[in-house]
This record gives C-alpha cells, sequence and structure tokens, in this order.
C-alpha cells in the first residue's frame, strides 16, 4: 500500500522541523554573517544580539564577517547555507536596495530567506550646510526650485541608502538638485561641512555628532514623529511628507527552507535578548530603536522595502557601478 503522498510530505517537513529544533537544542554553534567590515551599525547590532540571545538560546553565537561585493559575498554565503538554524545572516536596508539595483544575484531575494526578526530601526535626516540660507525643508526645496541644478546633494555612492534617500525626495519635493557620489560616508560628510555640497539625507547615528557641533543644520528627520535624538527636528509628516518615510532597519533571516519551528524558536530568543535592559541601553546608545518583531512582520518589511526601492531605482534611472 502506497503512502499518502500529502501525509508523506507532513511527516517529512516534521521531522526535518525536529531534527533543526534538537540541533539548536544540542548547543551547536549559531554562527551570523555579517556581509560588511568589523565596526559598522549593522555589525555592532548583530554582536549586541549575539551576546544577549546566546544564553537563552543554550548555545554560542558567533559573528562571521563575510565582506566583498557590497554586501554580495556575505548573502550568498548564507543562502547557500543548510537551513537549519545554525547559519544566520544579518539583513538590512542595503539587501532590499541591492534587490532592485544589482541585476543577475546568485540568489532570489525575494525567496532566499526566511525573515526571523527585525532587530532595530532609525530614521534618517536631511542635513544641509549651515551656509545654506534655508532654515525650514521647505525653504530648502523653494530654494532648489529658484536656482534648479545649482544646489548638490551627496552621497555615500552610487546605489546606497543615502542615494535613494536623495533621489526619493527629489521624486516628491519636484526638487532639482544634483548626484554627487562619493565612495564612503567619511568623504561626503568632510565635504558639506566643507560647502562643496549642500545637503545630505543620512541615519541619524552618522550626522548627530555633527548636527550637536553645529557644524551641519538639520531640516527633518525622515520618519513619522521626531526623533528622541534630535527633538527640535520636524518629522517628515509634519512637514507635509509622509512618503519621506524612510528607517535604516537592521534584522536577522535565515536560509530558506529552515522549519517554522526554528524561525520561531531564534525570533523568541533574539528578542527576549534586545528586550534586555542591557540590550535596550547598548541600542540606545547607538542611537537605534529597538524593534523585535514577528517573522511575519520582518518578512513584509522586506518585501515592502525591495518593492519600494526597485521602484525608486527604476525611476531615476540608477545602474550599479
Amino acid at each position: 500500500m502506497k503512502a499518502n503522498p500529502i501525509r508523506r510530505a507532513f511527516l517529512i517537513a516534521g521531522a526535518a522541523s525536529l531534527l533543526a529544533t534538537n540541533a539548536l537544542a544540542q548547543n551547536k554553534p549559531i554562527t551570523i554573517i555579517v556581509p560588511y567590515a568589523p565596526g559598522g551599525s549593522a555589525d555592532l547590532v548583530t554582536r549586541t544580539i549575539a551576546q544577549f540571545a546566546a544564553p537563552g538560546i543554550g548555545a554560542p553565537v558567533v559573528v562571521d564577517n563575510r565582506t566583498g561585493g557590497g554586501g554580495v559575498v556575505g548573502w550568498s554565503a548564507a543562502a547557500r547555507s543548510t537551513p537549519d538554524g545554525n547559519t544566520l545572516l544579518t539583513v538590512e536596508l542595503s539587501y532590499s536596495i541591492a534587490a532592485g539595483l544589482i541585476p543577475n544575484l546568485p540568489f532570489d531575494p525575494n525567496k532566499a530567506f526566511a525573515q526571523v526578526t527585525t532587530a532595530v530601526k532609525v530614521p534618517h535626516v536631511l542635513v544641509v550646510n549651515p551656509s545654506v540660507p534655508a532654515k525650514t525643508v521647505q525653504e530648502f526645496v523653494a530654494l532648489a526650485k529658484a536656482q534648479p541644478g545649482k544646489l548638490n546633494y551627496g552621497s555615500g555612492g552610487n546605489g546606497t541608502n543615502t542615494h535613494l534617500a536623495g533621489e526619493l525626495f527629489k521624486s516628491i519635493t519636484g526638487a532639482d538638485i544634483v548626484h554627487v557620489p562619493y565612495k564612503g560616508a567619511g568623504a561626503v560628510l568632510t565635504d558639506l561641512m566643507g560647502n562643496q555640497v549642500q545637503a545630505l539625507i543620512t541615519s541619524v547615528p552618522t550626522a548627530l555628532p555633527h548636527i550637536k557641533s553645529g557644524k551641519l543644520k538639520a531640516l527633518m528627520v525622515t520618519g513619522t514623529e521626531r526623533n528622541a535624538m534630535l527633538p527640535d527636528v520636524p518629522s517628515a509628516k509634519e512637514v507635509g511628507m509622509p512618503k519621506m518615510d524612510m528607517d535604516y532597519w537592521i534584522g536577522i533571516g535565515a536560509p530558506a527552507g529552515t522549519p517554522q519551528a526554528v524561525v520561531d524558536k531564534l525570533n523568541k530568543e533574539f528578542n527576549a535578548g534586545l528586550a534586555t535592559p542591557e540590550a535596550k541601553k547598548k541600542i540606545a546608545e547607538m542611537g537605534l530603536t529597538v524593534v523585535a518583531n514577528t517573522p511575519a512582520q520582518a518578512t513584509q518589511l522586506v518585501s515592502s522595502e525591495i518593492q519600494r526601492w526597485s521602484a525608486v531605482i527604476k525611476q531615476a534611472g540608477i545602474k550599479p557601478d
């Protein structure tokens, strides 16, 4: 007598789930691949998750920095990993941008990973050189429209979050400002403070020290509400630009095919680690806000971000370097 194929599939799936859950329970180390060099926000947040989630998981959580190709090397390595919950990936905003920017990725960015959690987020901020004669974002837009093509905005490079933020701002406001790409945030900040470029939209933690020192002027944070680090700076919603709601976010993904029971277990332990006072303090010191959502919510975020940034890339005609 042949086994019912549907029942057989359920049995196989159940057995795989049990084996993977047992693997997590047997103190096997968990590796989280960070596709960037040590020291950046993605790396630091991942290390915080690893530190505070490990006790609940009952196994060491190791961070493995796999750099190269603007993230492609690390993403690809994680996508090829066995879907048992023991190799994970730090997924952040750049991943969703790459999905629409880089042709022929060696994996399908929409299907390669099961999202475990969105760990943290932080809005961006529009900053200008203090010599720019605009005290509000409305005045800046009016200035740009009065002098089409005369004002420049910098970015950390072609196709980066700072580039796409600038293009999104242009499409929403109709401001004619010229994109000037740099190789990294440090270079663009130096020239912005020197007035070689007049504007930049970057994450709050990146710009905050220069805003506090008076070397840059903040006009708007890209969120629905004000940011605690910049309480005097209006939100995009306040200034009538709700479509400029843009966060830099960092989460954790698992290779596609990882049993849901394992994803749920990891979600529970990662979120519990992020909820500890010590982890919250560390995250706040980075200028970030804990999210710690569900796998379904994390999946929806990544999917919607891929769609959103693919549309911006297409509209602006952005090509990878």
